[in-house]
């Protein structure tokens, strides 16, 4: 199984819009874009609104089935680990091996030497084509990758062995996940990290290194974008140089997490992909989930009563809600209305408070921060807000599909 040059990541927090975002990806590809469209979930997600793997399958092949699609999709074990990948084994078809967790831990001497050893050809200038820049390789630079990647390396290849002993290798796509780091990863340490994977016998497809900048959920990316496309190009011109090396897969590819919203670098990841004729695998989560809030919203009666109660208690369990997101967000709690502030405004202006139109003077980035955080809060009020979900369906679906394609699938792969 090889996945697409191109593929767009969807996440849906309560499985009630996979018709309306495979709409968006159908509409793309009426200009011609073969893309595959991958639904992706996490096991803290399901944990928090008490969902499982299996309901992610099932959504994504019910709506196939409803649209009649004939494209390749596919299903995401999102961040899993050793700890939490069994369930996702038997739904899914995509696997993102996380092993941020296991950077920095070191693997046995033997195999340390042993790694150093077999990368010795490469000491003294390592040239990468399309790079201005020479890196010294030098022991102790081998060394210190080593020790630094090398055991993450080997927990990705016993991930992968434990998923392809059920699955079978070839039976579904390999990711690794390193980019919930402090620091970005540099050209010559990701050539090194590929050939670690390669190594021990990880068929990666996919990889999501660490990029300078914050991606922050739900909104923007902050930071230097030139910055940020000189790395990106950089390691797509690595990934190629890899690929020759290491005997890679030919179709391996960056892929970018917290990827929704990150308008302001979508242009050039358009325009380095087609230079360079590459690929790109975007993971976004949480949009769809603040898209139903603002067709809540706009729908009024009881859908943006839910909404407002929703920010209110979020603004009162602030501490429990955000924590598992601190380091990915900024929510300055001054600029927060007051909820009985909230109350007077009508739903029209609470939709356009979240909705990412940062050209809009009713825009509060905060607000939306702290409602993507709050869908715990969604999945407690249980039947009453997928009621109102399907109650609202065609004006929920119309703003899901709208942003997904309008702000994500057309400036990121057609424009």
């Amino acid at each position: 199984m090889q996945i697409n040059r191109f593929s767009f990541g969807t996440g849906d927090r309560f499985a009630h819009q996979g018709i309306a975002q495979l709409k968006a990806t159908l509409k793309a590809m009426e200009s011609g874009l073969e893309i595959t469209h991958v639904w992706n979930k996490s096991n803290r997600e399901h944990l928090t609104v008490k969902s499982s793997p299996a309901d992610v399958r099932r959504e994504a092949d019910e709506a196939v089935k409803a649209l009649g699609y004939k494209g390749q999709y596919l299903v995401d074990a999102d961040h899993i680990n050793m700890n939490n990948v069994d369930a996702f084994i038997g739904p899914s078809d995509f696997f993102t091996i996380d092993v941020a967790d296991y950077i920095g831990q070191k693997a046995s001497e033997k195999d340390l030497q042993s790694f150093v050893e077999k990368q010795k050809s490469y000491l003294g200038k390592l040239e990468i084509e399309g790079i201005s820049s020479q890196y010294m390789v030098t022991t102790e630079f081998l060394r210190n990758v080593a020790e630094k990647y090398l055991f993450a390396a080997q927990e990705a290849a016993r991930i992968y062995q434990h998923i392809a002993a059920s699955k079978g290798a070839g039976n579904f796509i390999p990711e690794v996940s390193m980019d919930e780091v402090d620091e970005p990863q540099t050209p010559n340490e990701l050539f090194f990290i590929l050939a670690a994977l390669s190594e021990a016998g990880v068929p990666v497809q996919t990889i999501a290194p660490k990029f300078t900048g914050r991606f922050n959920k739900g909104v923007d990316y902050v930071g230097n974008t030139e910055q940020f496309a000189r790395e990106f190009e950089e390691d797509i011109l690595v990934i190629n140089k890899a690929i020759k090396e290491f005997n890679l897969p030919e179709n391996l590819k960056l892929s970018v997490h917290s990827g929704s919203d990150k308008f302001s670098i979508y242009r050039p990841i358009r325009e380095i992909t087609r230079k360079h004729n590459a690929g790109v695998h975007l993971k976004t989560a949480g949009t769809t989930w603040l898209e139903e809030a603002i067709g809540l919203a706009e729908a009024g009666g009881e859908g943006v009563e839910i909404v407002v109660r929703i920010y209110e208690q979020a603004l009162e369990r602030f501490e429990e809600l955000t924590n598992p997101y601190r380091t990915v967000i900024d929510i300055h709690r001054e600029l927060l209305p007051h909820p009985a502030e909230v109350k007077t405004w009508g739903g029209i202006k609470i939709a356009n408070t979240i909705r990412h139109d940062q050209h809009h003077p009713d825009f509060n980035s905060g607000f939306r921060q702290l409602m993507h955080c709050a869908y715990k809060l969604a999945g407690e009020m249980g039947s009453e807000y997928t009621n109102a979900l399907l109650k609202y369906s065609e004006v929920v679906g119309r703003n899901v599909t709208y942003n997904l394609y309008e702000r994500h699938l057309k400036p990121l792969f057609i424009d």
